[in-house]
């Protein structure tokens, strides 16, 4: 009989647990439990793994499960990527849904952090909103070895219904082709609000994956827009990072990934980042030129705060408007470095203030000393407002 397995179980694998499971042709349900809460929650955690067993007609079977302090969602998924191991099914036991994890964002909402998290850790998940990143990104591709693939989409599947994000708006990195397609079938109908393609080197993958997603809101009848974030990683999605931006409509942002990038065109990435400059200035004004938002690639050394802060204002004097994060503690550094200068939001005020008493009177034409001021000019000082008033600088 084979047994197959599912979770992970090591001393720094907290909040998860490791599944095994096995058919019998009898005997029914066998179920060893090895947990350190097992005092308080050990019933709770055995009616749960009958239950999901049941709900796929399996009543013969050997199961072990080893807990570090997993919550019910991580147990469930762990049961469920066992079992379809061994059969075949098209149903999914899915936990609760929490409320506020249907709701959608907006197209132009401040997207300045983004931090990523490996899909198949579900203690980092968890506690994750609480650091007010702008985004929390639940990863599919590179952060998940290809043999666990499936169950990470399992678990990320259950973490979009179950998991409080506080306010950060819930982005998957999903992987490429077909693979990024099944992804997608999990998410979507979860309500993730911005799907992540990587190495993205043409319009014709931006336009598979959005036929994909509207197709499934259609079928899942998802009234928010689910929106599209590509990410260029090599020589040939900088080049074509034009067409790539221009591709959907439901595109809301273009980032750069540099590791990937400067390992294509085969240099190392060094702190001046000389070497990626025309890769990063393509981007953006690839995403400028359609109205995007452009994000910045991730800055890997967690532990220079000084050398991070030099990096988003060079970030922020290119035109980007965020970037992303691979620990919690670069959030607020990001933020702060992306906040506008007094001297910008000095001017930004004069613009608006401006802009509403010429609204007053009627006037159509607004004036900030001696230059006129036009529409989009108002917008981007709404903008630095909007920025201001997050830094908790007005």
């Amino acid at each position: 009989m084979k047994t197959v397995y599912a979770g992970n179980f090591e001393k720094s694998d907290r909040s998860d647990c490791r599944v095994a499971l096995t058919l019998k042709k009898s005997g029914g349900i066998d179920i060893t439990l090895n947990s350190k809460v097992g005092i308080l929650y050990g019933a709770a955690i055995r009616k749960t793994a009958e239950e999901v067993l049941a709900f796929y007609d399996i009543h013969h079977a050997a199961i072990v499960i080893e807990d570090t302090g997993a919550t019910d969602p991580v147990i469930c998924a762990r049961i469920e990527a066992c079992v379809k191991q061994l059969v075949r099914t098209d149903k999914h036991y899915l936990p609760g849904m929490l409320p506020q994890n249907a709701d959608g964002t907006a197209r132009d909402r401040l997207r300045r952090s983004r931090l990523y998290l490996p899909g198949n850790t579900p203690k980092l998940a968890i506690n994750a909103g609480l650091h007010s990143g702008d985004g929390i990104i639940l990863d599919l591709e590179d952060s998940v070895a290809p043999e666990r693939k499936d169950e990470a989409r399992i678990l990320v599947r259950n973490t979009l219904r179950a998991v409080d994000f506080y306010g950060a708006e819930r982005m998957v990195r999903i992987n490429q082709g077909e693979r990024g397609l099944l992804d997608l079938d999990a998410v979507v109908s979860q309500h993730a609000n911005v799907i992540l393609l990587p190495k993205c080197e043409s319009p014709e993958q931006v336009r598979s994956v959005d036929e994909r997603i509207q197709t499934l809101r259609k079928r899942f009848q998802i009234g928010n827009e689910v929106w599209i974030m590509p990410i260029i990683e090599s020589a040939l999605g900088v080049m074509r990072a034009f067409e790539i931006a221009g591709a959907s409509p439901n595109l809301i942002a273009l980032a750069v990934g540099l590791e990937d990038y400067t390992a294509d065109i085969g240099v190392p990435r060094t702190l001046e980042g000389s070497e990626t400059f025309f890769a990063r200035c393509q981007v953006v004004n690839a995403a400028k030129a359609h109205g995007l938002q452009a994000i910045d690639s991730v800055f890997s050394d967690v532990s220079d705060m000084d050398a991070l802060r030099e990096n988003v204002l060079a970030s922020k004097a290119l035109g980007f408007d965020g970037m992303g994060c691979i620990h919690p503690r670069q959030i607020r550094v990001i933020h702060e470095a992306f906040a506008p200068t007094e001297e910008e939001i000095a001017k930004a005020r004069k613009i608006v203030e401006a802009f509403e008493a010429a609204e007053k009177k009627g006037q159509g034409v607004v004036a900030v000393g001696s230059k006129m001021i036009d529409p989009p000019v108002v917008k981007r000082a709404l903008r630095v407002m909007e920025l201001a008033g997050k830094a908790g600088k007005n």
